[in-house]
């Protein structure tokens, strides 16, 4: 499944740019050693990303999501840090948090040697990613912006998008519902890092650029923790791509619109970062 999800990558998302510098590598982690693939688009130092994946915390890795990177990397001129966590089953919640946390420490520590500036250190990720990079988002106050594309926010899946596209549109509410079992595992799912909604504090986490798509059984989750981060004061920009359904992010050489969201993210980067273009 995770050879396929992988292998199917490159006829959506296409070869990708080119960028300066490619580097896969492996950092120290709670449970081992994580792979990690940065991408370095000069050699001045600039503000760095770590990317966390979608894929219903089962799938996905840095090959799956190597074009968005590499897009990323050169439209926000920022390093892009791609992690390849633990995934479920075999590594439940919350494995992949304490993987993504260890490499947004590494990161901040050693951004000197990968070309980054640690004080423009920034975090985002798409669907279970984006979840992860919530609860990263709440431990660490250093970070300049979170950027969630359509994240799963809620293991009740009760909003009522989730009855809405239940079929019929890519994500469907039965595979969202095995995703959350095999990575929660019995684990408690109103614990606010799995599931951030259920937080009871969200001030002073850092500013959001939120993507949520039209046609996506997350769509509702998504704008409601948009809502709660705003009423904690927390700023947030949020998109709605109201013709997509959920994962369109990734399928740059198929769809103009994965093109026009990567470059609306890069720009809010950027703009976080202090650069005004």
């Amino acid at each position: 499944m995770r050879a396929d999800f992988d292998a199917a990558s490159p006829a959506l998302a296409g070869p990708g740019e080119p960028v300066a510098q490619v580097d896969d590598r492996t950092i120290p982690g709670p449970g081992g050693k994580i792979p990690i693939r940065v991408y370095r688009p000069s050699t001045q130092p600039v503000p760095v990303l770590v990317w966390l994946h979608g894929g219903g915390w089962m799938v996905g890795s840095p090959d799956s999501h190597d074009a968005l990177c590499r897009r990323l990397s050169n439209r926000a001129g920022c390093v892009v840090v791609s992690v390849h966590y633990r995934l479920a089953p075999e590594h439940p919640f919350p494995a992949a948090l304490d993987d993504a946390l260890a490499a947004v420490g590494w990161v901040a520590e050693h951004a000197g040697e990968i070309g980054g500036d640690a004080e423009r250190l920034t975090v985002g990720g798409d669907s279970s990613g984006a979840s992860i990079a919530t609860a990263v988002a709440r431990r660490r106050r250093d970070l300049q912006l979170q950027v969630l594309v359509y994240p799963a926010t809620d293991a009740a899946m009760d909003a009522p998008s989730h009855e809405r596209y239940a079929t019929g549109y890519y994500l469907e509410r039965d595979e969202m519902r095995s995703s959350w079992d095999s990575y929660l595992a019995g684990a408690d799912p109103a614990d606010p890092d799995a599931s951030p909604l259920r937080a009871d504090d969200l001030a002073g986490v850092a500013p959001a650029f939120m993507l949520v798509a039209g046609f996506d059984p997350l769509h509702d989750e998504g704008v409601a923790y948009a809502g709660r981060l705003q009423a904690a004061g927390v700023p947030v920009e949020l998109v709605e791509f109201e013709g997509q359904i959920h994962g369109f992010l990734r399928w740059l050489a198929a769809l103009d619109a994965a093109g026009e969201a990567a470059d609306r993210i890069a720009t809010a980067l950027r703009h976080a970062c202090g650069d005004p273009r």
